[in-house]
């Protein structure tokens, strides 16, 4: 049953939650897009594709946000019932600290369910179609802009200039065109006027030039005798091709088998098939070398250096000095095919490592970010009781910190993880082992009424302390100048 008292920290709660995730995901979009918008202007992109950018960077950034807005409201939501005195009614009628923390902890709880479900389900789907629409984008050619005294040559196979554009924007002066030919010279159309004109559909470029010349050169490149052709004409029809141009979508199946496209179950499978790394790779090279390595198949095993019957030192009585040349040759051919054939198992071997760490990053990484939202719970509800300041400005500033702190973690230990430092176990969850202690500290002063944060707390400490500083400052006297 719910009892009053949880229905006011609940709705004391509800209000600044919703209101901070919403802003928090507006700046973390914001953030995507000011890291991306040199590849977005200039794109000719419609709404509905911008609109469909947004809706995907927001959905990415949604394990981000929550953490997030649970600090910051936690803090704003515990700081206004301290600022406002409600908490000390509350501690005063025998009710303890965790007690009025029940609701919003449980709510956290609940949170942090709904952030795994959104991490192993929405979250891949999100991920797969941004990198398809982000892919698409920034490889898509800059919409048509034709400017004056610059070669435009985004069309495949051509090259436009013109020296003046009219106010319309459709009549152009002095156009020099080059026709891009392989074989020989580029062909090149010199025209003093021209009409420009986009079909219907916005497929093709039409030019309609006028009063010009049209120079051709045709022959193959490994015979002299060409032919050079000149063509003057009053009025010449020129279409362009701007399929190139085009917004064209990718098969979302280019990246689905990417570690940030997968749910648990998918990265568990992954996990247990490039575990096998170890023995595949041990065939793999015995299979490689053992051709070029005979001798080990057959050496003792109780062979030492000194049991040999053959020495060093009597191996050129063995064999016969017309042979040393050819014998060393052969030896470096067969080292340099065997180092070689080595390199490429290596290379392949670090990489097939290198995507097993980032399988099981990403598979600790849809806990560790679940569990982030209980985890700046319990750092912001006793720092807001602490602190007992309502309102966006000081909360603001302590959650900034925390999350600051939280953020810098997660990356570094990501980055740990991906140079093979620390284990993905370790590395991943580094951000919840430094913060849970820190929780607990915070929660074990706020049942206390700890003065932790409290500047007057410090203000009278100091007061207290004059004395004995004054004392010892008469006690050593004056600074003897130098």
């Amino acid at each position: 049953m719910i009892k009053k008292l949880d229905k006011l920290i609940l709705k004391a709660f509800v209000g600044p939650f919703i209101a901070t995730f919403f802003i928090t995901l507006f700046v973390l979009v914001l953030q995507f897009f000011w890291l991306y918008i040199d590849d977005f202007v200039g794109k000719g992109l419609d709404l509905v594709t911008i609109g469909e950018a947004i809706l995907y960077v927001a959905a990415t950034v949604v394990p981000l946000a929550l953490p997030l807005a649970v600090l910051l409201s936690s803090i704003m939501t515990f700081g206004n019932l301290g600022e406002t005195f409600e908490l000390v009614a509350i501690k005063s009628a025998g009710i303890p600290l965790l007690r009025f923390m029940r609701p919003i902890m449980l709510v956290a709880l609940v949170l942090s369910g709904v952030a795994f479900m959104f991490n192993n389900y929405l979250l891949p789907v999100s991920n797969l179609k941004l990198n398809r629409l982000k892919y698409d984008i920034i490889n898509k050619k800059p919409a048509f802009d034709l400017r004056e005294g610059a070669f435009y040559t985004n069309i495949p196979g051509y090259s436009i200039k013109v020296g003046k554009k009219e106010k319309d924007d459709s009549t152009l002066r002095e156009i020099i065109i080059f026709e891009k030919d392989y074989n020989l010279q580029d062909n090149i159309i010199i025209a003093n006027k021209g009409i420009m004109r986009v079909s219907d559909d916005k497929r093709f470029l039409e030019f309609k030039l006028i009063d010009g010349w049209r120079y051709t050169e045709r022959g193959s490149r490994i015979n002299t005798n060409t032919e050079y052709i000149r063509l003057g004409f009053k009025e010449f029809k020129k279409v362009f091709d701007l399929s190139a141009l085009q917004f064209n979508p990718t098969n979302d199946s280019l990246f689905k088998d990417n570690y940030q496209m997968l749910s648990v179950r998918q990265l568990s499978k992954a996990i247990d098939s490039l575990g096998t790394i170890h023995s595949v790779f041990k065939k793999k090279v015995a299979g490689e070398i053992g051709p070029y390595v005979q001798f080990y198949k057959q050496m003792d095993t109780a062979y030492t250096p000194s049991s040999s019957p053959v020495k060093a030192d009597s191996l050129g009585a063995i064999i016969p000095d017309s042979l040393h040349s050819s014998m060393n040759d052969r030896v470096l051919s067969q080292l340099s095919i065997t180092r070689s054939s080595l390199e490429i198992s290596k290379s392949d071997y670090e990489n097939r490592m290198k995507s097993l760490r980032f399988h099981k990053m990403a598979w600790h990484e849809k806990f560790s970010m679940s569990i982030a939202c209980f985890v700046l719970f319990l750092i912001g509800a006793p720092l807001g009781s602490i602190i007992r300041k309502g309102g966006i400005g000081t909360p603001l500033v302590f959650a900034v910190v925390f999350f600051v702190v939280f953020f810098l973690l997660n990356n570094f230990g990501k980055k740990f993880v991906k140079e093979a430092v620390l284990e993905p176990v370790w590395g991943i969850w580094l951000a919840t082992f430094v913060l849970i202690p820190i929780g607990v500290f915070l929660t074990y002063k706020a049942m206390r009424d700890s003065q932790l944060f409290n500047k007057e707390f410090y203000y009278r400490t100091f007061r207290r302390l004059r004395p004995y500083y004054d004392r010892f400052i008469k006690k050593s006297g004056p600074v003897q100048p130098l």
